[in-house]
Protein backbone atom coordinates (compact mmCIF):
# COMPACT_ATOMS: atom_id res chain seq x y z
CA UNK A 1 0.00 0.00 0.00
CA UNK A 2 1.06 3.56 -0.62
CA UNK A 3 2.41 5.70 2.23
CA UNK A 4 -0.52 8.07 2.42
CA UNK A 5 1.22 10.13 5.10
CA UNK A 6 3.15 11.77 2.25
CA UNK A 7 -0.09 12.89 0.60
CA UNK A 8 -2.78 15.41 1.55
CA UNK A 9 -5.42 13.96 3.85
CA UNK A 10 -8.21 16.39 3.01
CA UNK A 11 -10.21 16.07 -0.19
CA UNK A 12 -12.07 19.16 -1.40
CA UNK A 13 -15.56 18.62 -2.78
CA UNK A 14 -15.76 22.02 -4.52
CA UNK A 15 -13.53 22.26 -7.58
CA UNK A 16 -12.91 26.00 -7.21
CA UNK A 17 -11.10 25.28 -3.93
CA UNK A 18 -8.33 23.34 -5.69
CA UNK A 19 -7.52 26.47 -7.69
CA UNK A 20 -6.11 27.94 -4.47
CA UNK A 21 -2.33 27.35 -4.43
CA UNK A 22 -2.32 27.18 -0.63
CA UNK A 23 -4.19 23.84 -0.57
CA UNK A 24 -1.37 21.98 -2.34
CA UNK A 25 1.22 20.02 -0.38
CA UNK A 26 4.68 18.96 -1.64
CA UNK A 27 5.60 15.36 -2.31
CA UNK A 28 8.86 14.03 -0.80
CA UNK A 29 12.03 14.32 -2.89
CA UNK A 30 12.42 10.55 -3.28
CA UNK A 31 8.99 10.03 -4.81
CA UNK A 32 8.78 9.03 -8.46
CA UNK A 33 6.92 10.79 -11.25
CA UNK A 34 5.89 8.66 -14.22
CA UNK A 35 4.83 10.13 -17.56
CA UNK A 36 3.35 8.48 -20.65
CA UNK A 37 2.25 9.95 -23.96
CA UNK A 38 1.32 8.60 -27.36
CA UNK A 39 3.81 9.69 -30.01
CA UNK A 40 2.10 11.29 -33.05
CA UNK A 41 -1.27 11.13 -31.28
CA UNK A 42 -2.73 13.89 -33.47
CA UNK A 43 -2.13 11.82 -36.61
CA UNK A 44 -3.68 8.75 -34.99
CA UNK A 45 -6.73 10.76 -33.92
CA UNK A 46 -7.02 12.26 -37.40
CA UNK A 47 -7.26 8.73 -38.79
CA UNK A 48 -10.18 7.98 -36.44
CA UNK A 49 -8.25 6.16 -33.71
CA UNK A 50 -9.31 8.43 -30.86
CA UNK A 51 -10.55 5.53 -28.71
CA UNK A 52 -7.26 3.67 -29.06
CA UNK A 53 -5.31 6.81 -28.13
CA UNK A 54 -7.39 7.36 -25.00
CA UNK A 55 -7.19 3.68 -24.07
CA UNK A 56 -3.41 3.77 -24.37
CA UNK A 57 -3.39 6.96 -22.31
CA UNK A 58 -5.33 5.46 -19.42
CA UNK A 59 -3.58 2.07 -19.58
CA UNK A 60 -0.74 2.98 -17.19
CA UNK A 61 -3.24 3.89 -14.45
CA UNK A 62 -4.96 0.51 -14.72
CA UNK A 63 -1.73 -1.48 -15.08
CA UNK A 64 0.04 0.21 -12.18
CA UNK A 65 -2.95 0.04 -9.85
CA UNK A 66 -3.45 -3.66 -10.56
CA UNK A 67 0.26 -4.41 -10.14
CA UNK A 68 0.60 -2.26 -7.01
CA UNK A 69 -2.52 -3.77 -5.47
CA UNK A 70 -4.06 -0.36 -4.80
CA UNK A 71 -5.24 2.67 -6.73
CA UNK A 72 -4.47 4.90 -3.75
CA UNK A 73 -1.73 6.88 -5.52
CA UNK A 74 -1.89 10.24 -7.33
CA UNK A 75 -2.53 10.08 -11.07
CA UNK A 76 -4.05 12.17 -13.83
CA UNK A 77 -5.35 11.27 -17.30
CA UNK A 78 -4.16 13.68 -19.98
CA UNK A 79 -5.89 12.47 -23.15
CA UNK A 80 -3.01 10.90 -25.07
CA UNK A 81 -1.15 9.93 -21.92
CA UNK A 82 -1.12 10.08 -18.15
CA UNK A 83 1.06 11.00 -15.19
CA UNK A 84 1.38 9.43 -11.75
CA UNK A 85 3.34 9.71 -8.51
CA UNK A 86 4.57 6.77 -6.45
CA UNK A 87 6.83 6.44 -3.37
CA UNK A 88 10.44 5.36 -3.83
CA UNK A 89 9.73 1.74 -2.88
CA UNK A 90 7.46 1.51 -5.93
CA UNK A 91 10.28 1.83 -8.45
CA UNK A 92 10.14 -1.80 -9.57
CA UNK A 93 6.36 -1.76 -9.96
CA UNK A 94 6.47 1.58 -11.80
CA UNK A 95 9.26 0.53 -14.16
CA UNK A 96 7.62 -2.80 -14.98
CA UNK A 97 4.21 -1.24 -15.55
CA UNK A 98 5.65 1.44 -17.83
CA UNK A 99 7.53 -1.14 -19.90
CA UNK A 100 4.51 -3.41 -20.11
CA UNK A 101 2.05 -0.74 -21.25
CA UNK A 102 4.54 0.51 -23.86
CA UNK A 103 4.78 -3.04 -25.21
CA UNK A 104 1.01 -3.45 -25.11
CA UNK A 105 0.46 -0.19 -26.99
CA UNK A 106 2.89 -1.30 -29.69
CA UNK A 107 1.73 -4.88 -30.17
CA UNK A 108 -2.02 -4.59 -29.52
CA UNK A 109 -2.84 -0.99 -30.45
CA UNK A 110 -0.02 -0.31 -32.94
CA UNK A 111 0.81 2.95 -31.15
CA UNK A 112 4.16 4.24 -29.96
CA UNK A 113 3.76 5.03 -26.25
CA UNK A 114 6.66 7.07 -24.85
CA UNK A 115 7.23 6.33 -21.12
CA UNK A 116 9.54 7.90 -18.57
CA UNK A 117 10.30 8.07 -14.86
CA UNK A 118 12.01 10.82 -12.82
CA UNK A 119 12.30 11.67 -9.12
CA UNK A 120 10.68 14.68 -7.50
CA UNK A 121 14.15 15.67 -6.25
CA UNK A 122 15.43 15.89 -9.83
CA UNK A 123 12.47 18.08 -10.74
CA UNK A 124 13.13 20.39 -7.78
CA UNK A 125 16.81 20.61 -8.73
CA UNK A 126 15.56 22.17 -11.97
CA UNK A 127 13.46 24.81 -10.19
CA UNK A 128 10.07 23.16 -10.57
CA UNK A 129 7.94 21.46 -7.94
CA UNK A 130 5.34 18.72 -7.57
CA UNK A 131 2.56 19.50 -5.12
CA UNK A 132 -0.65 17.57 -4.66
CA UNK A 133 -4.23 18.29 -3.66
CA UNK A 134 -7.26 16.01 -3.68
CA UNK A 135 -10.58 16.76 -5.37
CA UNK A 136 -13.60 14.62 -4.41
CA UNK A 137 -15.73 14.53 -7.54
CA UNK A 138 -18.24 12.45 -5.55
CA UNK A 139 -18.35 10.44 -2.34
CA UNK A 140 -16.69 7.49 -4.09
CA UNK A 141 -14.35 9.13 -6.64
CA UNK A 142 -11.37 11.27 -5.63
CA UNK A 143 -8.84 12.59 -8.13
CA UNK A 144 -5.36 13.99 -7.55
CA UNK A 145 -4.62 17.55 -8.70
CA UNK A 146 -1.02 18.55 -9.48
CA UNK A 147 0.67 21.97 -9.21
CA UNK A 148 4.18 23.43 -9.29
CA UNK A 149 5.13 22.96 -12.93
CA UNK A 150 6.90 19.66 -12.26
CA UNK A 151 4.77 17.45 -14.49
CA UNK A 152 5.10 19.88 -17.39
CA UNK A 153 8.89 19.97 -16.98
CA UNK A 154 9.11 16.17 -16.72
CA UNK A 155 6.97 15.72 -19.83
CA UNK A 156 9.18 18.08 -21.84
CA UNK A 157 12.34 16.31 -20.69
CA UNK A 158 10.97 12.88 -21.55
CA UNK A 159 9.90 14.10 -24.99
CA UNK A 160 13.49 15.29 -25.43
CA UNK A 161 14.80 11.80 -24.67
CA UNK A 162 15.73 12.12 -20.98
CA UNK A 163 14.54 9.80 -18.18
CA UNK A 164 13.07 7.32 -20.65
CA UNK A 165 12.18 3.83 -19.49
CA UNK A 166 13.42 1.56 -22.25
CA UNK A 167 11.47 -1.55 -23.24
CA UNK A 168 12.67 -4.79 -21.74
CA UNK A 169 13.66 -7.81 -23.78
CA UNK A 170 10.53 -9.70 -22.78
CA UNK A 171 7.38 -7.60 -22.54
CA UNK A 172 4.59 -8.95 -20.37
CA UNK A 173 1.02 -8.05 -21.19
CA UNK A 174 -0.14 -5.68 -18.44
CA UNK A 175 -3.11 -6.48 -16.26
CA UNK A 176 -5.72 -4.00 -17.49
CA UNK A 177 -8.59 -5.52 -15.53
CA UNK A 178 -11.35 -2.97 -15.03
CA UNK A 179 -10.41 -0.76 -18.00
CA UNK A 180 -13.06 -0.38 -20.71
CA UNK A 181 -14.47 1.85 -23.45
CA UNK A 182 -18.06 0.62 -23.42
CA UNK A 183 -19.71 3.93 -24.23
CA UNK A 184 -20.56 5.40 -27.60
CA UNK A 185 -19.38 9.03 -28.02
CA UNK A 186 -21.58 11.61 -26.28
CA UNK A 187 -22.97 14.40 -28.51
CA UNK A 188 -22.98 18.01 -27.33
CA UNK A 189 -26.32 19.17 -25.90
CA UNK A 190 -25.46 22.89 -25.89
CA UNK A 191 -23.50 23.44 -29.10
CA UNK A 192 -19.91 22.22 -28.85
CA UNK A 193 -17.71 19.98 -26.73
CA UNK A 194 -14.74 22.06 -25.63
CA UNK A 195 -11.30 20.72 -24.68
CA UNK A 196 -9.40 23.47 -22.89
CA UNK A 197 -5.85 23.70 -21.51
CA UNK A 198 -4.67 26.80 -19.64
CA UNK A 199 -1.18 26.89 -18.09
CA UNK A 200 0.69 29.61 -16.19
CA UNK A 201 3.90 30.94 -17.68
CA UNK A 202 5.30 31.82 -14.28
CA UNK A 203 4.93 29.08 -11.65
CA UNK A 204 6.41 31.40 -9.01
CA UNK A 205 3.23 33.53 -9.01
CA UNK A 206 0.45 30.96 -8.59
CA UNK A 207 -1.96 33.51 -7.12
CA UNK A 208 -2.11 35.38 -10.46
CA UNK A 209 -3.03 32.23 -12.33
CA UNK A 210 -5.52 31.17 -9.65
CA UNK A 211 -7.43 34.44 -10.04
CA UNK A 212 -7.70 33.97 -13.81
CA UNK A 213 -8.62 30.29 -13.48
CA UNK A 214 -11.47 31.17 -11.13
CA UNK A 215 -12.81 33.68 -13.68
CA UNK A 216 -12.70 31.03 -16.41
CA UNK A 217 -14.39 28.48 -14.19
CA UNK A 218 -17.11 30.95 -13.16
CA UNK A 219 -17.91 31.64 -16.82
CA UNK A 220 -18.50 27.96 -17.52
CA UNK A 221 -20.21 27.25 -14.20
CA UNK A 222 -22.91 29.75 -15.17
CA UNK A 223 -24.25 27.23 -17.70
CA UNK A 224 -26.65 24.42 -16.67
CA UNK A 225 -24.92 21.61 -14.77
CA UNK A 226 -21.69 23.64 -14.85
CA UNK A 227 -21.15 22.73 -18.52
CA UNK A 228 -20.88 19.03 -17.67
CA UNK A 229 -20.36 17.15 -20.96
CA UNK A 230 -22.46 14.16 -19.91
CA UNK A 231 -26.21 14.56 -20.23
CA UNK A 232 -28.33 14.22 -17.11
CA UNK A 233 -30.51 11.82 -19.09
CA UNK A 234 -29.82 8.10 -18.95
CA UNK A 235 -27.21 6.95 -21.45
CA UNK A 236 -26.97 3.65 -23.26
CA UNK A 237 -23.76 1.66 -23.16
CA UNK A 238 -22.80 -0.25 -26.28
CA UNK A 239 -23.97 -3.56 -24.83
CA UNK A 240 -26.64 -2.72 -22.29
CA UNK A 241 -29.09 -0.17 -20.92
CA UNK A 242 -27.92 1.68 -17.83
CA UNK A 243 -30.29 2.66 -15.04
CA UNK A 244 -30.85 6.31 -14.17
CA UNK A 245 -29.21 5.78 -10.78
CA UNK A 246 -26.15 4.12 -12.27
CA UNK A 247 -25.82 6.80 -14.94
CA UNK A 248 -26.00 9.55 -12.31
CA UNK A 249 -23.11 7.85 -10.47
CA UNK A 250 -21.07 7.59 -13.68
CA UNK A 251 -21.55 11.28 -14.46
CA UNK A 252 -20.69 12.30 -10.89
CA UNK A 253 -17.49 10.24 -10.93
CA UNK A 254 -16.15 11.69 -14.19
CA UNK A 255 -13.02 13.86 -14.43
CA UNK A 256 -14.36 16.59 -16.72
CA UNK A 257 -12.54 19.23 -14.62
CA UNK A 258 -9.03 18.86 -13.25
CA UNK A 259 -5.90 20.80 -12.37
CA UNK A 260 -2.69 19.41 -13.83
CA UNK A 261 -0.10 22.21 -13.69
CA UNK A 262 -2.98 24.24 -15.10
CA UNK A 263 -6.64 23.90 -15.98
CA UNK A 264 -7.66 20.86 -18.02
CA UNK A 265 -11.37 20.90 -18.90
CA UNK A 266 -13.77 18.90 -21.08
CA UNK A 267 -17.03 20.83 -21.25
CA UNK A 268 -20.30 21.12 -23.16
CA UNK A 269 -20.75 24.80 -24.07
CA UNK A 270 -22.59 27.25 -26.27
CA UNK A 271 -20.28 28.65 -29.00
CA UNK A 272 -20.67 32.22 -27.74
CA UNK A 273 -19.67 31.07 -24.25
CA UNK A 274 -16.44 29.65 -25.65
CA UNK A 275 -15.85 32.84 -27.66
CA UNK A 276 -16.14 34.94 -24.51
CA UNK A 277 -13.68 32.82 -22.53
CA UNK A 278 -11.28 32.65 -25.46
CA UNK A 279 -11.20 36.46 -25.61
CA UNK A 280 -10.39 36.51 -21.88
CA UNK A 281 -7.56 34.04 -22.39
CA UNK A 282 -6.12 35.87 -25.40
CA UNK A 283 -5.90 39.02 -23.28
CA UNK A 284 -4.14 37.11 -20.48
CA UNK A 285 -1.71 35.55 -22.96
CA UNK A 286 -0.96 39.01 -24.38
CA UNK A 287 -0.11 40.14 -20.84
CA UNK A 288 2.35 37.26 -20.62
CA UNK A 289 0.46 35.44 -17.86
CA UNK A 290 -0.56 32.19 -19.56
CA UNK A 291 -0.42 29.87 -22.51
CA UNK A 292 -3.61 28.17 -23.62
CA UNK A 293 -5.05 25.89 -26.26
CA UNK A 294 -8.58 24.83 -27.02
CA UNK A 295 -10.34 22.53 -29.42
CA UNK A 296 -14.02 22.43 -30.36
CA UNK A 297 -15.72 19.22 -31.45
CA UNK A 298 -19.14 17.61 -31.64
CA UNK A 299 -18.76 14.73 -29.16
CA UNK A 300 -17.07 13.74 -25.90
CA UNK A 301 -15.44 10.38 -25.30
CA UNK A 302 -15.27 8.38 -22.06
CA UNK A 303 -12.88 5.65 -20.92
CA UNK A 304 -13.76 3.87 -17.67
CA UNK A 305 -11.83 2.18 -14.88
CA UNK A 306 -13.56 0.00 -12.28
CA UNK A 307 -10.87 -1.19 -9.82
CA UNK A 308 -11.03 -4.90 -9.12
CA UNK A 309 -12.98 -5.62 -5.95
CA UNK A 310 -14.10 -1.98 -5.63
CA UNK A 311 -17.07 -1.55 -8.01
CA UNK A 312 -18.27 1.56 -6.14
CA UNK A 313 -14.95 3.32 -6.78
CA UNK A 314 -15.44 3.52 -10.53
CA UNK A 315 -13.57 6.32 -12.35
CA UNK A 316 -14.49 7.84 -15.70
CA UNK A 317 -11.97 9.71 -17.84
CA UNK A 318 -13.23 12.25 -20.38
CA UNK A 319 -11.76 13.76 -23.52
CA UNK A 320 -13.06 15.28 -26.74
CA UNK A 321 -13.67 12.90 -29.62
CA UNK A 322 -12.24 15.19 -32.30
CA UNK A 323 -8.73 15.37 -30.87
CA UNK A 324 -9.54 16.83 -27.48
CA UNK A 325 -6.60 17.55 -25.24
CA UNK A 326 -4.05 16.52 -27.90
CA UNK A 327 -5.38 19.15 -30.33
CA UNK A 328 -5.62 21.76 -27.57
CA UNK A 329 -1.98 21.07 -26.64
CA UNK A 330 -1.00 21.41 -30.29
CA UNK A 331 -2.72 24.81 -30.48
CA UNK A 332 -0.98 25.91 -27.27
CA UNK A 333 2.44 24.93 -28.63
CA UNK A 334 1.79 26.68 -31.94
CA UNK A 335 0.68 29.85 -30.13
CA UNK A 336 3.80 29.87 -27.97
CA UNK A 337 6.02 29.33 -31.02
CA UNK A 338 4.29 32.15 -32.92
CA UNK A 339 4.97 34.53 -30.03
CA UNK A 340 8.65 33.56 -29.95
CA UNK A 341 8.97 34.17 -33.70
CA UNK A 342 7.14 37.49 -33.43
CA UNK A 343 9.49 38.68 -30.69
CA UNK A 344 12.48 37.66 -32.83
CA UNK A 345 11.39 39.87 -35.74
Amino acid sequence: MINTNAEPHQAYDEFSLVLDPDVYEPLPDDWLIGITDVVSSTAAIRSGRYEDVNYAGVSIIAALGNAWGSFDFPFVFRGDGAAFALPANGIMAATSALRDVAGFAETDLHLDLRVGLVTVGEIRANRRDVRIARYAASESATYAMFAGGGLKWAEQQIKNGRFLVKPGRYAIKPDLTGLSCDWAPFPSQRGEILSLLVEPRDHTRPEVFAALAKRVLAAFDAAPRRSHPLSDRTAVAREKQVSAKRWSEVASNSDFRKFDDGLRLTLDCAPEQIDSVEAMLIAARTRGEIDFGLHRQSHALMTCLVPSGRPDSHLHFLDGMGGGYAKAAEMMEQGALAEVLQRAL
